[in-house]
């Protein structure tokens, strides 16, 4: 999808959101994030194949973080122009996943302390 077409989606959706705006007189935060997730829903099934699109529901579903992050970026993407046109595909977005994942991943260490687990033993207490 070209980015005219999305900046004209984009376009008609904001005229849309304020219209409705004008009509209600301030519907609330919930109807705005209801129409922001909306908007994304539009973008995302816009800018993502079928298989990448089930992938990305089912990560929602394990860890929401993880896909508000990754939704966030293909957006990102999508309006700076960095998928020119075509669709994600469901490897090209494991590839994201995993850069995602490297980046976020934490690394945890184990420390023991030989000489206080020696010391705690329990058998010496009786």
């Amino acid at each position: 999808m070209a980015d005219s077409e999305l900046e004209a989606i984009r376009a008609r959706r904001m005229a849309e959101l304020q219209q409705q705006q004008g009509k209600g007189g301030g519907g609330g935060e919930a109807d705005q994030r209801a129409k922001e997730q909306e908007m994304k829903n539009v973008i995302l099934g816009q800018v993502l194949e079928q298989g990448a699109r089930t992938r990305l529901n089912t990560i929602a579903v394990a860890k929401p973080e993880k896909a508000q992050m990754i939704e966030n970026l293909i957006i990102q993407m999508a309006r700076s122009g960095q998928l020119q046109g075509q669709k994600l595909s469901e490897e090209r977005l494991k590839d994201l996943l995993e850069q995602v994942s490297n980046s976020t991943q934490k690394k945890t260490t184990v420390k023991f302390d030989r000489r206080r687990a020696h010391m705690d033993d329990s058998d010496e207490d009786y």
